[in-house]
């Protein structure tokens, strides 16, 4: 009778859930492609993934090298924290430590102090970068991702989130801090040692990043970054009680069955005069075709001025672009070139 329903159970199809969140999204870092999701526009609680657009709002509208001294804010914070003192001084690039590796909500009011001259100011500048990304379904009501006393808390989607880790990445200041493993930080008063929570730093050795989030409304929330090859992506998962195995399995995903390409390269010849700055990159699997259309406006203009674009498109879809700038050479350019070719001719 045991072997009869042995076998039986080995003939049933069995569905496993490959990814445990109630919402995620792959997305690759280079051109912004959206790889795989489930619910990628569904608003939800971030909880600390907040503390992404907290570091870079800081980043972008505060002095690194400002020292800091920790006034009575700090003492609205509860749950996570670097436990700092009133009076207490360090820089705005040791809170963003504190911050970011350790998820201190106590630093993240200190930063908005600093910042912003108050929370509300800060929340402000806040919302205002969340716009100017482009995360259009974002609102937030504070640095630190907690919720409210009245109920109210951080919200955001996946493909918001996505965006705003893109962005963060092209910060130096934010790659180098996020990738941190671990780092001691001497303060006016102590010295801390602190150990980044983001644990996929330490199990996965292409990890380059991210920031965790947990409160008991929104669950695990898990955003991360990994590079291979060339190849650059972006996870992120909400109430996911599997996290971070399901970013490894994700990444390990497309690092296997995905290869990056040049699809737009800034050397080509667009014409006289007209240039493309950056390369484009596309992440793309065996048997995907794409193709290129050039769109152009004017043959000149202004120096420096946009002239038109090249477009990727991938599956029918127009999926990105790099503009197209007039750029002339200046008469002492085009001086240097003739010399050169006179002294080569000389040569010969």
């Amino acid at each position: 009778m045991k072997k009869i329903l042995l076998l039986i159970l080995l003939f049933i199809p069995v569905r496993i859930k490959a990814i445990s969140a109630s919402s995620y999204i792959v997305m690759d870092m280079d051109s912004g492609r959206v790889l795989e999701g489930s619910n990628i526009n569904k608003e939800s609680l971030i909880a600390s993934t907040t503390k992404i657009l907290t570091a870079i709002t800081a980043i972008e509208y505060g002095k690194l090298d400002k020292t800091v001294r920790i006034n009575q804010d700090v003492l609205a914070a509860y749950g996570s924290g670097i436990y700092v003192q009133i009076g207490e001084e360090l820089t705005l690039d040791d809170l963003l430590y504190g911050l970011l590796l350790r998820s201190g909500n106590d630093a993240a009011l200190a930063i908005a102090s600093a910042v912003g001259g108050s929370k509300d100011n800060f929340v402000y500048l806040m919302n205002e970068k969340a716009k100017s990304i482009g995360m259009n379904d974002s609102y937030f009501v504070n640095p630190s991702g907690l919720e409210e006393n009245d109920g109210r808390g951080n919200m955001a989607t996946v493909y918001d989130m996505a965006l705003l880790t893109r962005y963060a990445m092209q910060n130096s200041d934010y790659a180098r801090i996020t990738k941190t493993k671990e780092i001691t930080i001497k303060s006016s008063m102590k010295t801390y040692k602190w150990i980044n929570k983001n644990k996929l730093l330490r199990t996965y050795k292409y990890c380059t990043g991210g920031k965790t989030g947990f409160t008991k409304k929104a669950r695990r929330t898990l955003v991360t970054t990994a590079s291979k090859e060339g190849m650059n992506l972006i996870v992120v998962t909400f109430n996911d009680g599997n996290d971070f195995n399901d970013h490894k399995n994700l990444y390990e995903k497309y690092f296997n069955n995905y290869k990056r390409v040049k699809v737009i390269d800034k050397d080509s010849d667009y014409g006289e005069n007209i240039k493309i700055k950056n390369d484009f990159y596309l992440v793309i699997k065996e048997g995907e075709k794409y193709e290129t259309n050039i769109v152009k406006e004017s043959e000149e203009g202004e120096n420096g001025s946009i002239v038109g674009k090249v477009e990727v498109i991938l599956n029918g879809e127009v999926i990105g672009y790099r503009n197209l700038y007039y750029e002339k050479k200046s008469v002492s350019e085009d001086k240097s070139f003739l010399s050169k070719l006179i002294n080569f001719l000389k040569f010969w």
